[in-house]
């Protein structure tokens, strides 16, 4: 299942998830709205896996993860090594996140 980075993608479940597992919680994050459904957030570039499991242990879902730059929006801005993603309408600012970043807010004042 692919996500975009910082983008949500809504799962329905076939039954009430007891328990959410993440395997890398820095790639995705997964947000419970009810038993039945659950949101999946793409937090970091990578793939992971995410596994739902009733209150007997039954898998309800697992799938692998990939999260992905998406197709419209950003842009990597390179200067050497150093990579800045900028996130882009009418026009460009730097992102909260600079590519590479493990996840962590950086600031964006000048």
């Amino acid at each position: 299942m692919n996500v975009e980075i910082d983008r949500s993608t809504r799962v329905r479940l076939t039954g009430g998830a007891a328990s959410v597992i993440v395997g890398n919680p820095q790639i995705a994050d997964v947000t419970v709205v009810d038993a039945n459904t659950l949101f999946i957030t793409g937090k970091g570039y990578g793939v992971t896996q995410v596994v739902a499991v009733d209150a007997i242990g039954r898998t309800l879902f697992q799938r692998d993860i990939v999260v992905t730059a998406g197709s419209t929006g950003s842009v990597r801005v390179w200067r050497g090594a150093q990579a800045t993603e900028m996130a882009c309408g009418a026009s460009c600012a730097p992102s909260v996140r600079t590519a590479g970043d493990s996840g962590a807010a950086r600031s964006t004042a000048p």
